[in-house]
């Protein structure tokens, strides 16, 4: 993990101002959450830090680099959509571990990963379950 720092974060769709200034500063291992009505920004907030979106001005950093022009896959984040986006095949721990693997990370560091998000999240105890099985 990295510490992500937004400065003067905007997005403009022709005259909308989708974001505007943010500025905010995630420290490295910080577990963050953000909760908002439906239309302020936050899907998109986060869509420009993963690079799904771009940015109309201002400046992204994760660790000491600034990632504005960065593709998404060099950017060494993930990001769970509203639509939950999972394998309905596979456990949560490997859908959490997709990723990863498809980066060909060593299986302890995987492991490890995993285990360490889980953690934070408080859902040990569901890593062996199917989508299916988890409720809203």
């Amino acid at each position: 993990m990295a510490q992500v720092v937004l400065k003067d974060l905007n997005k403009k769709y022709d005259e909308v101002h989708a974001v505007k200034d943010v500025n905010l500063t995630i420290r490295d291992k910080e577990f963050m959450v953000f909760v908002g009505p439906s239309g302020c920004g936050k899907t998109t907030t986060l869509r420009m830090v993963a690079g799904l979106e771009e940015i109309t001005s201002g400046e992204i950093s994760i660790g000491e680099r600034v990632v504005n022009d960065l593709p998404p896959k060099d950017r060494d984040i993930a990001m769970v959509f509203q639509n939950y986006a999972l394998y309905p095949h596979m456990s949560v721990y490997d859908n959490m571990a997709f990723g990863l693997k498809m980066r060909k990370f060593p299986k302890p560091e995987i492991q490890k990963r995993v285990q360490d998000a889980a953690e934070i999240l408080g859902i040990q105890e569901l890593l062996k379950r199917k989508p299916r099985q988890l409720s809203g």
